[in-house]
């Protein structure tokens, strides 16, 4: 069921393509697959509106961190498109004043020429600690942050610090939704997965076994069970 269904991807914060590389081999038994571009606009609305402009008519749509604000806000613009979601690793909250202070901080490292530094310091938080000294996964985080440059970085974190609440908007989903959190996720916690999932009627909550933030890269085999599942179901 829904094999010819278009899957679209959509990256996170300091993610290129290379974020979803070792999902692909099994989701693409399911149909097209296509990873979105989310470096174009300096607002979740105005990227929404870059990656819908080149979606498929109807198509199942998951986020990856920032990705999951961006196909929140997607859902928002376009939801009769929408036919199946997934929030992975990814929160409705707003952003706190906190947050704001410690994304303002690596802006100014980036604004200040220091562009791998600022990438650097999201390292710690990232992978489960069993991988903090993984320097595969840490090269390849690098190198994706790269891929997306120092610009994008900056009008990134602009949509991230203005993105809305979208907790009000979560009883409204009505199509098949998979929401999937690491277990040792620091940046978007369990909890966040947890309120997702309750708000949102019938959704499955997937919650990966030794898993930080990266749940693409870390576990990818977990990942991509729990997507051909949704994509299937």
């Amino acid at each position: 069921m829904n094999a010819s269904l278009p899957l679209v991807l959509v990256p996170g914060l300091n993610c290129s393509a290379r974020v979803f590389a070792d999902v692909l081999p099994e989701l693409w038994r399911h149909g097209s697959v296509a990873i979105a571009n989310h470096t174009r606009g300096d607002r979740l609305s105005a990227i929404a509106e870059r990656i819908l402009d080149d979606a498929p008519a109807r198509f199942a749509l998951a986020g990856f961190s920032l990705g999951g604000y961006i196909a929140l806000e997607i859902w928002r613009q376009a939801r009769e498109r929408v036919a199946r979601l997934a929030l992975l690793d990814t929160s409705a909250r707003p952003e706190t004043p906190a947050l704001t202070e410690a994304r303002q901080e690596r802006a100014a490292l980036v604004r200040a020429g220091r562009f791998r530094e600022a990438a650097e310091h999201y390292l710690p938080q990232l992978f489960h600690p069993i991988r903090a000294g993984d320097a595969a996964l840490r090269a390849t985080y690098l190198r994706m942050a790269e891929d997306c440059g120092p610009d994008v970085f900056l009008r990134h974190i602009e949509a991230i610090i203005a993105r809305p609440d979208s907790r009000p908007d979560l009883p409204a989903i009505g199509c098949p939704t998979l929401v999937l959190v690491g277990d040792s996720d620091g940046i978007t916690p369990t909890a966040h997965a947890r309120e997702m999932a309750d708000a949102i009627p019938g959704a499955r909550l997937v919650v990966v076994p030794e898993c930080g933030h990266m749940s693409p890269m870390e576990r990818p085999e977990a990942v991509a069970r729990a997507l051909g599942e949704w994509l299937r179901a």
